[in-house]
Order: structure tokens, then C-alpha cells, then sequence
């Protein structure tokens, strides 16, 4: 078959950038991974899908190889995972749906439930409308990439998630990256862009490997002043944030239209899986035609919205679950700064405690994990060179014991390792 004159100019272009590789043998497929999976075995530090293997009361787990444990690295911030309401709605939508869709939602999958769903957050979020997807990843995956054209521009925050960023590269807009809450940044270079392109500013309500919360007033007032659309990601928000657990427009005692794309996941708080986008009924309409990872996925079960609805439900209901909630976190906060731990900036239940070399933070979380902690390590590329830390994460479930034992062992570990704290 003739290659065309355009075929041939690309074909010749990747084999002029690759003239000083080898064509002798094949590159290797996969890569390198970014950490050292066999150095991480040997050293007995790959804590990599550490199997549960039941959810218990008061914020325990029993895991494969070490028993049962105290959570400290899970996102069931208000303890919904085990609620006995929760259970039962699902197993009532199984009894009436079965278990699994007939297709994806465009074809054979809307049920009454779904759309139910969709109001119950449009409610809750305060806006026209709601698109839910299969997981929050997709949500934000498929949004970001059919939202805008060629040479529109998205401003995104570098600690924004990597669900985020995906959707960045996803789609055909130009990508601007501004350093982690430098809204300095963000108004410079927000100001350089003179002419009349779509512009959007992406950004996490809580940072997750931080704790800290987006400044709402000031990137608002920012993306009116350069006619800036304005997209949060409230994965760690909402039920967390505000009195009533409604997200980050609430902290700040703001209207709610401030943000024009309300992103959202049903996975956290929500003790379910799947992901939603809340906003105008123009920009919902949109999605649910446009959007690929709604058109193109399977729809989520019936037993998985039952229990989100039924999850919505309860934080209406039960507000005193959000402020034990931040009780709780104060209190394990306060603990660890008062024994000397760096927790950064955090104002919510993610609670990073800073180590900063790479390898005193491994060696500290398996020294909580074979002291009955579940907590994870997190390392570079996810957070900058010099920050490793144990991201812990406090729950409703927790109880205030479990919480000042866990900052015994890891002030304990701390000291047998010889890191130096405070």
C-alpha cells in the first residue's frame, strides 16, 4: 500500500528524533516503573494492595498478614461504611434491579434511581443539575477533555489530583501549571492572555496530600476579574466541609454559584463508588451528550446509587457526624504537633505527618503497620523531593483511644528509627 505525502513526512520526523537510538533490538516494553518494586521487596517495605479483609467497628480493619487494625489511611471520613441504613438500601435495589445494568446510560442503563440521584446532589450542591459517571476519575477525565477547543487554556494547580491533569492532557486545550496554591502565580499568568479564548482554572477544595483548603474568595474574585471559568474538585470537601457538610462554598460562607463546575465523588464520604459534575442545566446537558465517559461506560449498579442515596440522606440528617468529625481531627492534630511532627498546613482530617527523606518515612510506616496502624508512605513524584511523609487520615469512626495510641507508636517509631522530630 503507497504511504501518502503527509504519512511519509511524520513516518520521516519520528525516525530523524530517534537517529541515535539503537533499531537493533526492541525497546523494552513495559518501562522502568518510577520506584524499585524489588528493592521495596527486599528491604520488606512494598506494603503495595495490602488485602482487607473486613471492614470492623470503630475504624478497624482486618488485613491479610497482620490482623486487625486501626484505619488511618482511608477516606470514610463520616464512618458511613459500616451504617446499617446503607446496607439495607442497597440490598432493596438489588431486590428490584438485580445486580448489574443493561448497558451504559445513553442506551439501556438510566434507571429511576440515577436520575433520582442526580437531583438528590443538584439539592445538595445547591445548582440546576447533575451528570454522575462511574468514578470520580472518569468524571473528571471525561469532563475536562470535551469541555473546551483548541487553543482554549486551563490553569491547573500542580497538586491538583492526577484525575485532574489526565483530563488536562486529554484534552486539545493548552495547559498551564502554576505552583501548589500560588494564586500569585495563577493572576500573572491569567493576566499575559490578552485574547478571547475560553479560560479555565481547575483546582482540588482540599489538597490530599496536604489537608489544606483552596483560598475560595480569592480565586473567585480572580477568575471574574480575567473572565475565567472556575472548576473545584470537592473529593475531600464535601461532607467535610461547612456545617452541614455541603462542600467548600459553605466554609466560606459563599453563594452557590461561586464555582461554575462542581466536581465531586460519591467514593469518600459517600460510601460508594462512582464520581458526579454539579452545575447550570446548560453545561449538564452538554456533558450527558458530549461527555465520552458517560456515553461510552457501563452504568453504575443500582446498589451502588441506592447507597449513595441513602448517604446523602444521613448527612442531612446527622450534622453531628461532621462536627465529632473535626473533633476529632483537632484532637489527633494537636497530639502530633505537641510530640514535635511537621503536619504542614492541614486544617482538615488529611493530616500529612512530614518526615522529609525518603526512606526514614518507609521504614517509620512499617513500623506503625507492624504495630497494628493501617498508613501508607507517600513518596516523589506524588509529593515534592523532601516531603515524604505518612498521609494519615482521621474518621468519624476513629475513637479518641485509637487516635492517641496511634501518636504513641508513631512518636515510638520515630525514636527507634533516630528521626529527628520537633
Amino acid at each position: 500500500m503507497a504511504i501518502n505525502l503527509k504519512e511519509y513526512h511524520e513516518v520521516s520526523a519520528i525516525n530523524e528524533s530517534l537517529s541515535k537510538e539503537s533499531v537493533s533490538e526492541r525497546t523494552r516494553i513495559p518501562p522502568k516503573t518510577f520506584w524499585d518494586i524489588d528493592q521495596a521487596k527486599r528491604n520488606n517495605l512494598y506494603f503495595y494492595l495490602n488485602e482487607i479483609k473486613e471492614i470492623r467497628p470503630n475504624g478497624r480493619v482486618l488485613v491479610d498478614g497482620y490482623g486487625e487494625m486501626i484505619m488511618l489511611g482511608g477516606y470514610s471520613y463520616l464512618g458511613l461504611n459500616e451504617h446499617p441504613s446503607i446496607r439495607e438500601a442497597a440490598k432493596k435495589a438489588i431486590d428490584r434491579y438485580g445486580m448489574g445494568t443493561e448497558g451504559s446510560r445513553f442506551l439501556a442503563g438510566t434507571f429511576s434511581l440515577h436520575n433520582e440521584l442526580e437531583r438528590t446532589i443538584s439539592n445538595f450542591k445547591k445548582t440546576d443539575a447533575t451528570i454522575t459517571y462511574s468514578s470520580g476519575y472518569v468524571a473528571n477525565i471525561a469532563t475536562i477533555g470535551c469541555l473546551l477547543r483548541r487553543n482554549d487554556i486551563i490553569y491547573c494547580d500542580r497538586s491538583n489530583h492526577a484525575s485532574i491533569v489526565d483530563g488536562c492532557l486529554f484534552s486539545r486545550a493548552h495547559l498551564m501549571r502554576y505552583p501548589y496554591a500560588d494564586l500569585d502565580e495563577l493572576e500573572k499568568r491569567l493576566k499575559v492572555i490578552k485574547t478571547n479564548v475560553r479560560k479555565l482554572v481547575i483546582v482540588d477544595a482540599v489538597y490530599s496530600m496536604e489537608g489544606s483548603i483552596a483560598d475560595l474568595p480569592r480565586l473567585s474574585a480572580i477568575c471574574k476579574k480575567y473572565g475565567a471559568y472556575l472548576m473545584v474538585d470537592e473529593a475531600h470537601s464535601v461532607g467535610v466541609l461547612g456545617e452541614t457538610g455541603s462542600g467548600i462554598e459553605e466554609y466560606y460562607n459563599m453563594p452557590p454559584n461561586t464555582i461554575d463546575i462542581k466536581m465531586g465523588t460519591l467514593s469518600k464520604a459517600i460510601p460508594s463508588s462512582g464520581g458526579y459534575i454539579s452545575g447550570s442545566q446548560e453545561l449538564i446537558t452538554f456533558l450527558k451528550h458530549e461527555a465520552r465517559g458517560f456515553l461510552y461506560t457501563g452504568s453504575p449498579s443500582a446498589a451502588l446509587i441506592a447507597s449513595a442515596l441513602e448517604a446523602f440522606r444521613i448527612i442531612r440528617e446527622e450534622p453531628e457526624r461532621i462536627k465529632e468529625l473535626n473533633l476529632k481531627s483537632t484532637f489527633f492534630k494537636t497530639l502530633l504537633m505537641e510530640a514535635g511532627f511537621d503536619v504542614g498546613e492541614t486544617q482538615t482530617p488529611i493530616i500529612p505527618i512530614i518526615i522529609g527523606d525518603f526512606g526514614a518515612t518507609a521504614q517509620l510506616a512499617k513500623y506503625c503497620q507492624d504495630n497494628g496502624i493501617f498508613i501508607h508512605a507517600i513518596h516523589p513524584p506524588v509529593v515534592t523531593s523532601g516531603s515524604s511523609r505518612l498521609r494519615a487520615t482521621v474518621t468519624y469512626a476513629n475513637t479518641y483511644d485509637d487516635l492517641k495510641f496511634c501518636v504513641d507508636v508513631i512518636k515510638k517509631g520515630a525514636q527507634k528509627l533516630g528521626i529527628q522530630v520537633g
